[in-house]
């Protein structure tokens, strides 16, 4: 750790030049506070008649009396000042529908820059617009609708969120914590291209939304648009720079809304067959099979929701990204599965992909990351009263002779309070069932966990934790603590974790056992006003360590950076790091090569440099340049991306670690090529190839998706699995073929009361 004290030393004055920066108001928040600000309302109209769903607002009879919401503010490029172009947006409820028409007008029609069609394609790379339903107004929770020129459908669910500060990345949660983009939900929406600009026209179901039993209601919404050429970004409900349209404390109000009762039944049956052709066995034969399954979706009331699965089939999910592991941690994957990412984020509790009590990824899917069938279950979710409630009960089958069946319990209690504060319980069991069950082998944990919302800008939460599990009789108890401060100056955070030795959560995800973790970011945010064409230099410092419980030290990271961001949309970060690994055990980093215990201070150098998301083709590259584990490494990290009008896309990118150790020398590279064709925004044609030298393997996944509505129609899906050990690249043939399999899979949505 010496090797880290001495900068910290040396970082400490330009600590209290940031700390000083956060104390004295901003022009612009004291521009926000001056131009009087107010949350702005819009009454919903009750529609004589549907709206002609085909994008165009000007000329619809059902339009034509419905005032429109304006007056949008930008939070960049010049944050508090009007948004360049105008923006009218009207909201209008028609039978069991929510509708939307949205005209963006825009002086050069030909200057839009288009981009991804597919589902939940990202809206960043072009223009494109975003809305917002604070459905409970409880300012922590919504639903999130949008889409850009081509006319994509992006939804994604909000959970317990405020969604201010952060690193301006996409906020997701290991557990499905805060802004889920992977939610998917059934709803419509169509564009155009005017001379005037673009429109849209959203057709949002009413028994898509989760919202309180009542005939007329009042809902907290906000909308936001992306002018992609000008970088800009502006909302109807003015924001401070450092929050994002999750920010629900601050959206404004919709009214008037006579919602009907939205009785909803939706039964999704699927049907699948299979051929799959396993080369790593004697006398290999192709095996064909045929399946099917269903699920079910019914709400008990408009606020809490029953879900039920049969025979549940994840055959059109994407593959998972490999990743190159150079430690010895546990790798983190996300959940992409459908069934469980509805109210996710309800049942999430912990420390994002560190410290997880509950994690869905371990229902149905092996330690090896292979497939457990899961013979069905329910889940219930929503809100009674002034409470959110959660239960989830899933059943697995065994595998063979090696994995028994298990049952998994989830229960889940948490109130919502003022000022983004909230306090809950988690409980989750995991039971082995069936003749492989051993006499012993379960799992408990109890969990209590909170959020106290201080003021506009500060947090305080945190959770405790303790397991029970057979033969683990010693300190089986876990605890988060993280206090946050962030405003339009920049972000403060300090957290303290502690993890004992028999924690075992079951049910959940550790990346790493029996440690305790001090971590501290000071973050700050400033925008010149004329500085060589400087949007945001973003300079800060950030320190994370980990230590055993007896006080050996395991990790020592301090970081220091600045981002510099132009208007322009490029981006460099410019960065030093140093670093302790602290090994009480040697392990193996690579074939035939082992890293001995010991001690390994080191310092390195970062670079980071980012193209304008507007750029139909757009690079970005990583560079690591120091110590490591006694000797030095070279990290290459270049992502190249490229777009053709709205149709095709392409990404390339390749993580590439040279390494020089005493104990030897090796190199790794992790290759990942994506390309999708969108023949229409449901139909669509996706291929993910990657190749990993560490497994000597690449993979191939190939999805035809033609959707009716979300999650739906019909899937064709091509998985390849090939060796590359003792191959080269002039070899005539790419690999020895380990597994190859096709799959058809069609399932229909039933919606009994539409």
């Amino acid at each position: 750790m010496r090797a880290i004290t001495l900068p910290i030393f040396k970082c400490l004055a330009a600590l209290v030049v940031l700390l000083g920066w956060f104390a004295a108001p901003s022009q612009a928040r004291q521009q926000v506070v001056d131009s009087g600000f107010d949350t702005p309302d819009l009454k919903a109209a009750s529609l004589s008649q549907a709206p002609i769903l085909d994008g165009l607002i000007d000329g619809d009879p059902a339009w034509t009396a419905v005032s429109a919401a304006n007056g949008f503010t930008q939070t960049a490029p010049f944050d508090g000042q009007p948004a360049s172009f105008d923006t009218m947006v009207r909201v209008g409820v028609h039978g069991s529908h929510l509708y939307v028409g949205v005209v963006l007008l825009d002086p050069d029609p030909s200057a839009l820059i288009v981009s991804d069609r597919r589902r939940d394609a990202s809206l960043g790379d072009s223009d494109s617009f975003r809305l917002i339903l604070d459905t409970f107004k409880d300012q922590q929770n919504g639903f999130v609708f949008g889409t850009n020129v081509a006319g994509a459908e992006y939804d994604a669910q909000l959970i317990g969120s405020s969604g201010g500060g952060g690193f301006g990345g996409r906020m997701s949660g290991g557990s499905g914590g805060g802004l889920n983009v992977n939610w998917d939900a059934s709803w419509e929406v169509v564009t155009q291209v005017t001379d005037q600009g673009w429109t849209a026209e959203f057709a949002i179901p009413f028994n898509t939304l989760r919202f309180p039993r009542q005939a007329t209601q009042t809902w907290g919404i906000n909308f936001e648009r992306t002018i992609r050429r000008n970088n800009e970004t502006a909302f109807w409900a003015p924001l401070e720079r450092q929050f994002s349209l999750t920010r629900v404390t601050h959206a404004g109000t919709l009214s008037g809304l006579d919602v009907p009762d939205p009785r909803n039944l939706k039964l999704l049956p699927y049907a699948l067959s299979s051929a799959r052709h396993d080369f790593s066995v004697a006398d290999p034969e192709t095996d064909v099979a045929t399946d099917f399954g269903a699920d079910l979706k019914y709400s008990i009331t408009p606020s809490l929701t029953l879900d039920a699965t049969f025979n549940t089939d994840f055959a059109q999910v994407e593959v998972d990204e490999q990743q190159i592991n150079l430690d010895r941690f546990s790798l983190f994957f996300p959940e992409k599965r459908p069934f469980f990412l509805e109210n996710a984020g309800l049942f999430s509790v912990g420390e994002s992909g560190e410290t997880e009590v509950f994690f869905s990824r371990r229902i149905g899917i092996g330690e090896d990351g292979s497939t457990v069938p899961i013979l069905g279950g329910v889940r219930v979710t929503g809100s009674v009263g002034e409470w959110k409630v959660g239960l989830l009960e899933m059943q697995t089958e065994s595998v063979g002779n090696t994995l028994a069946a298990s049952n998994f319990g989830v229960a889940r209690v948490l109130r919502e309070m003022k000022n983004r504060s909230a306090v809950g319980v988690l409980f989750t069991n995991r039971l082995e069932t069936g003749d492989l069950a051993g006499d012993d082998n379960w799992n408990r944990v109890l969990a209590v966990d909170g959020r106290w919302g201080i003021g506009e800008y500060g947090t305080i939460s945190g959770f405790v934790a303790r397991s029970e599990t057979p033969g683990l009789d010693g300190n089986a108890t876990a605890a988060h603590f993280n206090a946050s401060y962030s405003n339009e100056r920049g972000i403060l955070s300090l957290g303290y974790t502690e993890v004992a030795e028999d924690f075992n959560p079951g049910i959940g995800f550790l990346r790493r056992t029996d440690y305790r973790k001090l971590s501290t970011t000071v973050f700050s945010r400033w925008r010149p006003q004329d500085f060589i064409g400087i949007q945001e230099l973003r300079p800060h410092v950030t320190y994370r360590g980990y230590w055993k419980r007896d006080g050996f030290q395991q990790t020592g990271y301090l970081h220091v950076d600045n981002h510099w961001e132009w208007r322009s949309g490029w981006e460099i970060h410019t960065g030093r790091n140093w670093t302790y690994e602290g090994l009480i055990n040697g392990f193996q980093i690579a074939d035939g090569i082992s890293v001995p215990a010991g001690e390994y201070p080191h310092a390195e150098w970062q670079i980071v440099g980012m193209m304008p998301e507007r750029s139909p083709v757009r690079a970005e590259v990583r560079l690591n340049r120091g110590g490591f584990f006694g000797g030095s490494r070279w990290a290459w990290v270049p992502e190249v991306s490229a777009r053709y009008g709205e149709k095709v896309t392409a990404e390339v990118a390749l993580g590439h670690n040279r390494v020089d150790i005493p104990e030897g020398q090796f190199i790794t590279n992790l290759f990942r090529a994506r390309a999708s064709y969108s023949f229409t925004p449901r139909i669509y044609l996706q291929a993910l190839g990657q190749y990993n030298d560490q497994s000597e393997q690449w993979s191939m996944n190939v999805r035809f998706g033609w959707l009716q509505q979300a999650n739906t129609g019909l899937f064709v899906v091509y998985n390849s699995i090939n060796r590359l050990d003792s191959l080269t690249m002039n070899d005539e043939f790419p690999g020895e073929p380990v597994v190859k399999g096709l799959t058809i899979k069609y399932a229909y949505l039933f919606d009994v009361y539409r």
